[in-house]
């Protein structure tokens, strides 16, 4: 799916007037605006209904406008931007004095990235054409605030489709889950938020494990409450040996229940509705958000999710799973 000139224009016009476009990444689709634009900016928590001390992730076209968005870059920054940017890897850095507020949450750190998609990166490239060429989109998930977060165009249509001008269609998300966000700016590199790019691929940059920490002393940064990227249907996180027994206990209490897994299921008594699962991690990622939100349509009352395998590299959607199902069911 390619946008036409006349859709990238619009986008830029859009932009340039204070709104907001939602936009294909490599991740999910962002709700985009103006990053150098407080007032455009203040859109997007609206849309979203996202609580304003929430710092939003800047996209820039590429590596020469970091230094217009932050300050002190230090060189281990750089050198996890050559070998990650374009990609699903956001840094937290020094901002620059200028920065606003209404993108940072009011902290001193700016979360920046390059994205690894076609479409938003001829966007930024257009956007910055006209806006100059250190110009960047503010774009957290095209979801409220909460909720899963959209893989698809048809997705932020579900989710906001009266509050957006316009939605970019790129096709469906590549890596299907948020960026990686690793902490650059209080000296050693800490991630703060795991996704596709895993501790492994930074092992080999950094020459050591990276430290992880999601706590106290670190900034704000997206996707870190403990309660998000949530279904309206609760959820629950069942291990593999007690799954059917589960489900039939669901079942003679009269519950229907929806099932995700990476394994088959069972040839008798299916539940209301089973989603089959890739069973790497890589694949699990691509499809989760796409089926958390057919199961939250599937009309049942309790999503069940089989306890993913353990290991460093089911980490990024354990996360998202641990916060899903501490969320589910407020909407």
């Amino acid at each position: 799916m390619t946008p036409s000139d006349a859709d990238y224009q619009r986008a830029v016009d859009l932009l340039i007037a204070g709104e907001l476009v939602a936009i294909p990444t490599e991740t999910v689709y962002g709700l985009g605006a103006d990053a150098a634009n407080p007032a455009a900016v203040v859109k997007i928590f609206a849309a979203k209904g996202r609580p304003a001390d929430h710092p939003l992730i800047v996209h820039l076209a590429g590596h020469d406008a970091v230094d217009h968005w932050a300050e002190q870059v230090p060189a281990v920054a750089w050198e996890l931007m050559e070998t990650f940017w374009p990609g699903p890897l956001t840094l937290i850095l020094k901002k620059q004095a200028w920065v606003p507020d209404a993108v940072t949450g009011g902290q001193d750190t700016v979360g920046l990235r390059v994205p690894g998609h076609p479409v938003a990166l001829e966007l930024l490239r257009r956007f910055a054409r006209v806006k100059g060429e250190h110009a960047g989109i503010a774009a957290p998930s095209a979801n409220r605030f909460g909720r899963i977060s959209p893989t698809t165009a048809a997705h932020v249509a579900e989710e906001l489709g009266d509050v957006v001008p316009l939605i970019l269609d790129g096709g469906p998300c590549k890596v299907g889950i948020e960026s990686t966000i690793i902490d650059c700016s209080r000296g050693e590199p800490v991630v703060l938020r795991p996704g596709h790019i895993s501790p492994a691929h930074l092992e080999a940059v950094l020459g050591r494990q990276p430290q992880i920490e999601t706590s106290q002393g670190a900034p704000r940064v997206s996707g870190s409450l403990e309660a998000h990227y949530a279904p309206s249907t609760p959820l629950r996180i069942v291990a593999g040996e007690r799954l059917l027994d589960f489900i039939n206990a669901q079942r003679h209490r009269g519950g229907q229940c929806a099932v995700i897994s990476a394994n088959q299921p069972p040839q008798a008594g299916m539940p209301h509705a089973w989603r089959l699962m890739p069973a790497d991690p890589v694949g699990y990622a691509h499809d989760l958000y796409a089926a958390l939100r057919d199961m939250d349509h599937a009309g049942v009352d309790l999503i069940v999710v089989e306890a993913l395998p353990q290991g460093q590299e089911w980490a990024a959607v354990a996360d998202r799973l641990r916060r899903a199902a501490a969320g589910a069911g407020q909407g």
